[in-house]
């Protein structure tokens, strides 16, 4: 019997989301006035708009990149800044919206192959990416999110946080392995909050509406109040409500199943036979709807900031959010375009909360910082699996030969999934800076993070029987219930001396580091079922049920330690232009291979040698900065479905990729002003993959043509040297025009963003990624204009205005092999209905056109 899974998960209790209604923020909003007079204090400057000042130069930008607040252009780091205005003009509202103006960003949604809604992105930085499949039990994240100073990253993807009230964003380039340790091997995506402003009371509010093409309308609502306590304590608050409307439409059809010849059909009409019970010939389930992939989010953050006295401040913030999404957000091109035919319901429920506080004081003239974080989250999901149970049905594989009920009739062998994964993430960071006027200066400090992962999947066929069903679970052919836990322990510092003041500065940096990955529990089918099987019931190694499940199948944990550097040396040609030189190290822990035969996971280590330049031109009317880089990936981590549809971890030898990131802003007059980001890489393989370890446990080299997989039979490497690294563009750019100008008293402006993103291939190996087949280059333009009348704008924006299909990801919903399989008509193998394969392709949202109204007290 075939043994599987491709297991992507959503784990665990309910958990009530504590919320600030939306109502209440707009009220006070409205009250503004009246409660700003009370105050008797000026107004804000941050946050209520006066009139704009006319000018041809660059403001500054100011970064807490290297823990320290500085200006971007003092910073020695490849860094990308989406300011808060730019947030605006570019309607940004999620994680979606912003990752197109990031040239050093790519993203696969859904690696796994079945999430591919909000809250399931893999993100890669400057071409670090296998494209290997995102699981519950595999690799780390390369690049670490964090909402301020604090980490926001779960296993199978960041929080999708809702962009309202937002500083800005910083994108750290490279390496950051001393100062943000494993979870920023390839780089670090920051998102920086307002903060509580005792200065002046302010508030807005904003209400937006969209349609989108070949879909349905959308609107948001968001709220802000920033209220002064006293002279020295603030809070704000701040509320959001947006809902996105679905575009792709669930086709109504049907399938036929070729062992049991029962067809299953979800259209709304369908007649279903002998009451659709499961080995029925005819089975309705009525889920057909158009655009079907709707989002809605709610949410909220407060925040206190309290200065105790001059040197001293506490900063505690609580926020919460949840998303609910429906169906999926790719489609099926053999259904027809922005359409698939499922038949089961395909629901995600992602809510989440973080407390969070933060304390900075002086100890002498060095400033202390404190910042603590805890986070739950809870993903709850219903996906259609039907895919699976069909390409297995077919030659050789015969997969309903198996599926049966408690009177041995062969029944509809389709599965669907219900999934929960609760996490739960702590962690504590304590900094010491020391006066960043020195001429020797310091940052070091502390980290702790413990992260845990409750999970849940259970896949289920209606009317299964009894002995075929994991015990305790009734329909359940296959049970995953498990426990992660994975441990961050570590020391770092940097030390930076002016050899010649304000000319020429050296830095070294380094962190020792220890984790620790444990992972434990169930997986598997009932040993009626798989009686002869190394895992699930028929492999328990303790007699004892785990949590629900049968009892306890693996136990397994790996620890390692080590240390990372860097050294940087940076040149102050001018005060304006400065040339820099780094070599960093990133690195992701290793982990866990559940089955037994298969070893653990190694770490991979990035190294990367960067020359890099900061320069402001023209009395600081242009800005042009840039980074070349050369990067190498050793061991990397690559995460495959195994022959038995498992999850698989493997080292995959090394990897080099040499770019070039630049990014240019140009005040050209005083009204127009133009900003450009561009990115180059060349990403492959150094060394051929070939699936296999040798005798040493190290990631074989050793496989010419003619050499046989010892785990597969297959001749030769699964990708040779020179293979391009999937997910990533050669080539990734982005061009912002912006012309402000007067309309009467008021102000007036028009802008244009034009994206364009290059060919990416889509899997390391060479036959999944033909089969997947490659992703094409696409150019994107959004538009906008809008006026702004003393304290308020009106907005109206078109995204994506040429309707273009930008193809962003690819997957099948099981072994690539399987699912996308080619149909031969010599042996039968594959499916004559789909004789390409079955290929889902994930676009980006069609045109939109929509209107927004801000208004700021």
């Amino acid at each position: 019997m075939h043994e599987k899974r491709s297991e992507l998960g959503v784990r665990t209790q309910p958990l009530r989301l504590i919320r600030l209604p939306l109502a209440a923020a707009i009220c006070f909003a409205m009250a503004a006035p009246a409660l700003a007079q009370d105050t008797g204090q000026p107004a804000n400057p941050t946050t209520t708009p006066t009139a704009k000042q006319k000018t041809t130069t660059l403001g500054v930008v100011t970064v807490t990149a290297q823990k320290r607040t500085e200006d971007l252009q003092k910073v020695p780091i490849s860094i990308s800044v989406l300011a808060s205005d730019q947030l605006q003009a570019l309607q940004v509202q999620s994680f979606k919206d912003y990752v197109n103006y990031l040239p050093s960003v790519t993203f696969q949604q859904g690696g796994g192959g079945i999430a591919t809604g909000p809250g399931f992105a893999s993100i890669y930085m400057r071409g670090v990416a296998s494209g290997g499949n995102t699981n519950h039990s595999g690799s780390q994240p390369s690049v670490g999110v964090y909402l301020d100073d604090q980490p926001v990253t779960t296993i199978q993807g960041p929080l999708d946080i809702h962009m309202y009230d937002i500083a800005r964003i910083e994108v750290l380039a490279g390496p950051q392995g001393t100062l943000y340790g494993a979870s920023a091997e390839a780089g670090a995506l920051r998102i920086i909050t307002n903060k509580p402003d005792p200065s002046a009371f302010a508030a807005n509010y904003q209400i937006s509406t969209d349609k989108v093409a070949h879909g349905g309308i959308g609107e948001t609502f968001d709220g802000m109040l920033n209220i002064p306590l006293s002279k020295s304590a603030a809070i704000r608050l701040v509320g959001w409500h947006e809902h996105d409307a679905g575009y792709i439409d669930n086709v109504a059809g049907s399938r036929t199943f070729p062992v049991s010849g029962i067809t299953v059909s979800n259209a709304p009409g369908c007649v279903p036979s002998a009451n659709n019970a499961p080995s029925s010939s005819n089975q309705c389930f009525g889920h057909a709807k158009k655009d079907y992939n709707d989002v809605n989010t709610n949410g909220a953050r407060a925040a206190l900031k309290v200065d105790l006295n001059d040197n001293w401040s506490i900063s505690p913030t609580l926020m919460g959010q949840q998303t609910i999404s429906h169906g999926t957000f790719a489609s099926d091109p053999m259904v027809g375009d922005l359409a698939v035919t499922h038949f089961y319901p395909e629901r995600v429920d992602d809510r989440w909360w973080q407390g969070a506080l933060t304390v900075q004081g002086k100890i002498g003239n060095f400033d202390l910082t404190y910042t603590y974080a805890h986070l739950k989250r809870n993903q709850e999901e219903q996906t259609d699996y039907n895919d699976y149970s069909f390409w297995y049905d077919q030659l050789p594989y015969t997969y309903g030969n198996y599926i049966y009920d408690n009177s041995g009739a062969l029944i509809n062998p389709s599965e669907f999934i219900t999934d929960r994964d609760h996490y739960t993430i702590s962690s504590h960071e304590l900094r010491i800076a020391s006066p960043s006027d020195d001429r020797l200066r310091l940052v070091a400090g502390a980290f702790w993070q413990k992260q845990k992962h409750d999970i849940m999947q259970d896949y289920q066929i209606n009317g299964l029987a009894d002995s075929l069903a994991v015990p305790g679970w009734p329909n359940t052919i296959w049970l995953t219930k498990q426990m992660r836990y994975d441990h961050d322990e570590s020391v770092f510092g940097e030390l930076s001396w002016d050899f010649i003041p304000d000319v020429l500065t050296g830095t070294v940096g380094d962190r020792y580091f220890r984790t620790r990955n444990n992972l434990y529990g169930y997986y598997g089918f009932s040993s009626g079922f798989s009686p002869n099987s190394a895992y699930g019931q028929a492999g328990c190694v303790s007699p004892q049920p785990f949590e629900g499940a049968p009892c306890l199948d693996f136990n397994k944990s790996v620890r390692q330690t080590g240390s990372l550097s860097k050294f940087n040396l940076t040149w102050n040609i001018t005060p304006s232009k400065m040339l820099y030189l780094t070599r960093s190290k990133g690195f992701r822990p290793g982990g866990i291979n559940r089955i037994a035969a298969i070893p653990p996971y190694q770490p991979d280590f990035l190294t990367n040698l960067e020359l890099g330049w900061k320069t402001t031109w023209f009395d600081n009317r242009l800005s042009f900065n840039g980074a070349v880089f050369r990067e190498t990936w050793n061991h990397f981590q690559f995460n495959v479905l195994g022959p038995n549809g498992l999850t698989i971890i493997k080292n995959a030898n090394s990897a080099r990729i040499t770019g070039l990131e630049s990014q240019l802003n140009w005040q050209a007059s005083y009204n127009l002003n133009l900003s450009a980001g561009v990115a180059f890489y060349n990403a492959k393989l150094t060394a051929p993959y070939c699936g296999f370890i040798d005798a040493s446990g190290n990631p074989s080299t050793d496989c010419p043509a003619g050499t046989l997989n010892p785990s597969t039979g297959e001749d030769g490497p699964q990708a040779p040297t020179g293979s391009r690294l999937p997910i990533t563009p050669r080539f990734k750019g982005n061009l912002i025009a912006r012309y402000s100008f007067n309309l009467g008293s008021n102000d007036g402006f028009v802008q244009a963003a034009f994206v364009h993103v290059g060919e990416r291939t889509t899997d390391l190996r060479t036959i999944e990624s033909g089969l997947l087949g490659d992703l094409p280059a696409y150019n994107s333009l959004d538009l906008s204009a809008g006026i702004q009348k003393d304290n308020w704008t009106v907005k109206i924006y078109l995204d994506n205005a040429f309707d273009k299909r930008a193809a962003q990801y690819k997957f099948s919903e099981c072994g690539v092999t399987i699912c996308a399989a080619h149909y031969d008509p010599t042996t039968g193998y594959g499916s004559a209905v789909y004789p390409n394969g079955q290929v889902y392709t994930g676009f980006s949202q069609p045109r939109t056109f929509g209107i927004s109204f801000k208004q700021d007290f």
